[in-house]
């Protein structure tokens, strides 16, 4: 129920791949008002380390304009 910036998926314990190009990962929970999870945003990069501090904060922002169109 936080966003995860994974910089080496091969490194995270417990990773399920998607992609076998995977190398790093952006994963934004989606929770609504009522705090049920309806979902996750979750970028791959088959690049090492290629999310920053940025991406995070643009990401978020795109979840809460998303969650707060379902209101």
């Amino acid at each position: 129920r936080e966003t995860q910036r994974v910089p080496d998926v091969h490194a995270f314990p417990g990773h399920i791949a998607c992609d076998s190009a995977s190398r790093s990962e952006l994963v934004v929970p989606l929770i609504a008002a009522d705090g049920t999870l309806v979902g996750v945003f979750d970028l791959d990069s088959p690049e090492p380390d290629r999310f920053d501090a940025d991406d995070q904060c643009g990401l978020e922002a795109i979840a809460r304009a998303f969650l707060d169109s379902l209101d």
